[in-house]
C-alpha cells in the first residue's frame, strides 16, 4: 500500500478543514452567491465522516458508526445542493431533510439491528451514485450548448467519479475483496477527486464573478448611455466641469449654444471651453462673477443668472443669451466631483425689444412700399398711354418720310427714348408686383446658361462670367422671363461693382433639403409642407463690396450709389419683388473690398426633375441697356396683306390714343369706329350687333371699366371677339377677364408696337 488508512484519513481531515475555511470565506465575502455556504457544510460533514472512520472499532460503535457513515453520505448530498444553489436552481430542502433522516435511521439499523458492512457500504454507494446522477443532470440543463468549460470539466469529473464508485461498490464484493483492503485505495482516489472538484467549484465561482462583473459593467454602460442620451436630448444646454476647470461633458444643446463644432469641442474639452461671458448689461463678467467660480468658491448653487456668450460663426459675431443655473456634485466622502452648469437659451426673449423695433421699421417700410406700389400702378397707366402715343406716332412718321436719313435718325432716337421709358415702367410695375406672372416648371440651370450667354457679349473682356450648375437640381414654378430679369439685374450689378477692373461674376446653382438650417424659415415652411426641397441660386462678384449702411438700403426703391444718370435705383427692388412674388427669399453677404454674394432661395416644384435639354429658349429677357440700345430696331409695322375691310371698334378715354389707333388700323385697310365714351360704344354694338369683327377696349376708364364694357357687349353678341388693353396687368385681371369672356388681355405698350399683329390674329380667330 502507498499509504495506510490512518495517514490518508489525517490528510483528508486537513484538506477538508482548508476547504471548509476557503468556502466559508467565499460565503462571507459574497453572501448573495449560491454554493460556497453549502460546500462549507459538505466539507464539515466530510470531516465528521473522516473522524468516524478514524475512530472505527470492531464491532462498530452504534453512535460513532451511525453518525460517521451518515455524515459521509449526506456530505455528497450537501455538495449537490451547493451546485444547485450556484446554478440558481430550486433547492428541495424538505426532501433533503427527509432523506438525511432516513439515511441516519438506516445506518443506525444496519449497525444496531443488522450489523452488516455490506449493507452500509451499499447504502453509501447507492446514495453517492444517485447524487452524482442528479448533479450530472443539473449541469447538463444549466449549460445545454456546452459554452461553460468549467461546467463541462465538472461533468467529466462527475462521470469518472460515478464509474469509480460503481467499480468499488460492485466489483470489489464480487471479487471478494475485504473493505480493509480497498479502503485506503478508495480514500486516496476520492481524496484526489475531491481536490479536483474543489478546484472546479472555485473555477465556477470565478466564472460567476466574471459573469456578474461583465453584467455589472454592461449595466453601467447602459445607464451611462441612457444618462448621456437624456442629457444630450435636453433642450437646455448642460456643461459638466471638473474642479480644475476642464470639461468632462457637453450636451448637444450647449454645443449649439456656444457655437462649437464637434471637432472644436473635442479640442477644447481638455483645456476647458474658455468662453467669454457677458453680464446682462453687455459688459464682460469678472472671474468672481462667473457661475462656475461662484459655485467653486462657495459650494452653493447659483440660480437664474443671465449671461451672454459671444459666438463667431463664419467670421460674423453674435451674442447668445441664456439663463444659467449651477450646482456642485459631491462624492460619497463629501469631496467635490463636478460642477454642473445648465444654460436655458433666452436669446429670443432678450432680443424681443430689438426685434419689435425692427418689425416697426419693416411695417413703416411696407406701408411706404404699398403707397409707392399704388402710385406706380396709377402712374404706369397714364405714362403707358403717353409712351404708346409717342411710339406709335414715331412709327407712323417713319413710314411717312421714307428715305430721309436725318428724319429717320431723329425718329429712331425718339423711339429709343420711349422704349427706355417703357423699360422704366416695367421695372416700376415689377417692383410694385403688378406685372403679370405665368408660372411654369422651369429648369433654372437653362435660365442661368442662357442669361450668362446673353450677357457675355455685353460685358468687358476683362470680366469673367462663370457659372456652375450642380447635378439633379429640381425645377421650380416660375415665370422664366422674370427669373431671367433677376439674373440680368444681379449680373449687371456685379459687373458694375468691378468698376472696370478685372474680376469675376460667378453663379452657383444647387439644391438643399427643405429642412436645412441654411434655408430661410419662410421658404423652409413651404418646402416642408409640400414635401419638396429648396433650390439655391448664388450670384457672387469680386467687386468693391458694400458697407453695412449701404447694404441695409439696397432694396429701397430709387436708392443708388451710381452717378446721376447711370442708375434708376430700381434694379434690386425689382429683384426683391420678383423673388418674393415667387415665394422665395433673398440674402445678401458683403464686406467692403471683399465682394458681394446674393443668395436666392426658391421652393422646388413637386414632381420629377426636368431632363436636361440643350439649345432650348426658356425666356425672353433683355440684356443691359448698352446692349439693348446697340441692337437695330425692328419695326413691327411691316406691311401685310390688307384686311378685307374688317370692322374694328376701339374704345379709350384718351383721345390721343384713339387718334393713333384709327390711323394705324385705317392704314392697314381696316374700317375703324372709335369711341371715348363707354355707353356710346355699347349702344353702337347694340344697334348693329353683327357689324363689328373685333372690339378693343381700354381697361382703366372712369365709370365703366373695360371688363364692364366687355360684359355688356358680350351680353348683346356672345360671339363678338373682345380684347382688353391695360398699362398694367395683374393676375386678378387675367382671371376676371377670362371669366368675363374676354379673348385676350394685352399690355398696352406692346399692343401699340405689335398692334396690327394683335388685331389680325383676333379678327382671324373671331
Amino acid at each position: 500500500m502507498l499509504f495506510d488508512t490512518q495517514t490518508l484519513l489525517a490528510l483528508r481531515l486537513g484538506i477538508d478543514l482548508l476547504i471548509a475555511l476557503a468556502f466559508w470565506g467565499l460565503s462571507r465575502r459574497y453572501p448573495r452567491m449560491g454554493g460556497p455556504g453549502w460546500w462549507t457544510l459538505a466539507a464539515l460533514l466530510s470531516i465528521v465522516g473522516s473522524l468516524g472512520l478514524w475512530m472505527r472499532t470492531e464491532p462498530p460503535h452504534l453512535l460513532i458508526g451511525a453518525i460517521g457513515n451518515t455524515a459521509l453520505t449526506i456530505g455528497s448530498v450537501f455538495s449537490w445542493m451547493g451546485l444547485r444553489a450556484h446554478l440558481q436552481r430550486p433547492l428541495p430542502l424538505q426532501r433533503v431533510c427527509e432523506v438525511a433522516l432516513a439515511i441516519l435511521l438506516l445506518h443506525t439499523a444496519f449497525i444496531g439491528i443488522w450489523d452488516s458492512a455490506q449493507l452500509r457500504q451499499g447504502l453509501l454507494a447507492f446514495t453517492v451514485l444517485v447524487v452524482m446522477g442528479l448533479a450530472f443532470r443539473d449541469m447538463a440543463l444549466a449549460d445545454p450548448l456546452r459554452r461553460v468549460p468549467e461546467l463541462q470539466a465538472l461533468k467529466l469529473l462527475t462521470a469518472v467519479e460515478f464509474l469509480a464508485m460503481l467499480l468499488f461498490a460492485v466489483a470489489a464484493p464480487i471479487a471478494g475483496m475485504p473493505l480493509t483492503n480497498i479502503l485506503p485505495l478508495m480514500l486516496f482516489f476520492f481524496l484526489v477527486v475531491g481536490l479536483l472538484r474543489v478546484a472546479l467549484y472555485g473555477a465556477l465561482v470565478g466564472y460567476r464573478l466574471r459573469l456578474d462583473g461583465d453584467r455589472a459593467r454592461q449595466d453601467l454602460l447602459v445607464r451611462e448611455a441612457d444618462s448621456r442620451a437624456l442629457i444630450d436630448n435636453l433642450s437646455a444646454g448642460v456643461v459638466v466641469y471638473l474642479p480644475d476647470h476642464t470639461v468632462r461633458r457637453v450636451n448637444s444643446a450647449a454645443r449649439r449654444f456656444f457655437g462649437l463644432s464637434q471637432d472644436e469641442l473635442e479640442f477644447a474639452m481638455p483645456a476647458g471651453l474658455g468662453v467669454q461671458m457677458l453680464r446682462e448689461d453687455g459688459q464682460t463678467m469678472r472671474r468672481h462673477e462667473m457661475p462656475f467660480d461662484r459655485v467653486l468658491a462657495t459650494g452653493m448653487p447659483v440660480k437664474n443668472v443671465v449671461v451672454g456668450v459671444p459666438v463667431f460663426d463664419g467670421g460674423e459675431g453674435d451674442v447668445h443669451w441664456a439663463l444659467c443655473n449651477g450646482y456642485a456634485e459631491n462624492d460619497a466622502q463629501g469631496g467635490l466631483r463636478h460642477v454642473v452648469l445648465s444654460f436655458i437659451d433666452i436669446t429670443s426673449l432678450k432680443t424681443a425689444q430689438s426685434k419689435q423695433k425692427a418689425l416697426q421699421a419693416q411695417l413703416a417700410q411696407s406701408q411706404k412700399m404699398e403707397a409707392l406700389g399704388t402710385l406706380a400702378g396709377g402712374v404706369a397707366h397714364d405714362f403707358n398711354n403717353i409712351l404708346a402715343t409717342i411710339l406709335g406716332n414715331a412709327e407712323l412718321a417713319r413710314q411717312d418720310v421714307p428715305g430721309n436719313g436725318s428724319a429717320h435718325e431723329s425718329l429712331h432716337e425718339i423711339s429709343t427714348a420711349a422704349r427706355r421709358g417703357r423699360e422704366l415702367v416695367r421695372q416700376i410695375l415689377a417692383f410694385s408686383r403688378q406685372q403679370p406672372v405665368e408660372r411654369t416648371r422651369v429648369d433654372v440651370c437653362a435660365i442661368v446658361v442662357e442669361t450668362w450667354s446673353l450677357m457675355r457679349s455685353a460685358v468687358p473682356s476683362q470680366v469673367q462670367l462663370l457659372h456652375e450648375c450642380r447635378p439633379d437640381v429640381p425645377a421650380i414654378l416660375a415665370d422664366p422671363t422674370q427669373l431671367g430679369q433677376v439674373l440680368i439685374n444681379l449680373g449687371t450689378n456685379g459687373v458694375h461693382a468691378l468698376g472696370g477692373q478685372p474680376g469675376r461674376v460667378e453663379c452657383l446653382l444647387d439644391s438643399l433639403p427643405g429642412n436645412d438650417s441654411r434655408v430661410p424659415l419662410e421658404v423652409s415652411k413651404v418646402c416642408i409642407a409640400a414635401g419638396v426641397g429648396a433650390v439655391r441660386l448664388e450670384v457672387t462678384d469680386t467687386g468693391s463690396g458694400m458697407s453695412e449702411e449701404v447694404r441695409s438700403r439696397i432694396f429701397d426703391p430709387f436708392f443708388t450709389t451710381k452717378a446721376v444718370g447711370q442708375g434708376t435705383g430700381l434694379g434690386l427692388p425689382v429683384v426683391l419683388g420678383i423673388v418674393q412674388m415667387h415665394g422665395g427669399a433673398i440674402e445678401v453677404r458683403s464686406q467692403p473690398g471683399q465682394g458681394t454674394t446674393f443668395t436666392l432661395f426658391f421652393p422646388a416644384a413637386p414632381g420629377p426633375a426636368l431632363a436636361p435639354v440643350a439649345d432650348v429658349v426658356t425666356m425672353a429677357v433683355r440684356p443691359p441697356r448698352e446692349t439693348a440700345a446697340a441692337q437695330p430696331e425692328i419695326s413691327s409695322m411691316a406691311d401685310e396683306p390688307p384686311a378685307d375691310q374688317a370692322h374694328v371698334l376701339y374704345l379709350d378715354d384718351d383721345d390721343t390714343l384713339v387718334f393713333l389707333v384709327r390711323r394705324l388700323l385705317e392704314r392697314r385697310g381696316y374700317r375703324v369706329t372709335t369711341f371715348t365714351e363707354q355707353r356710346a360704344a355699347v349702344k353702337a354694338v347694340n344697334d348693329a350687333p353683327n357689324d363689328f369683327q373685333l372690339v378693343l377696349t381700354d381697361f382703366n376708364m372712369p365709370g365703366m371699366s373695360g371688363l364692364d364694357v366687355a360684359r355688356a357687349m358680350l351680353a348683346i353678341n356672345p360671339r363678338l371677339p373682345v380684347a382688353v388693353a391695360s398699362g398694367y396687368i395683374t393676375d386678378e385681371l387675367q382671371v376676371e377677364a377670362k371669366a368675363a369672356g374676354v379673348r385676350e388681355v394685352v399690355f398696352k405698350t406692346d399692343a401699340v408696337e405689335a398692334f396690327c399683329d394683335v388685331v389680325a390674329r383676333l379678327v382671324k380667330g373671331g
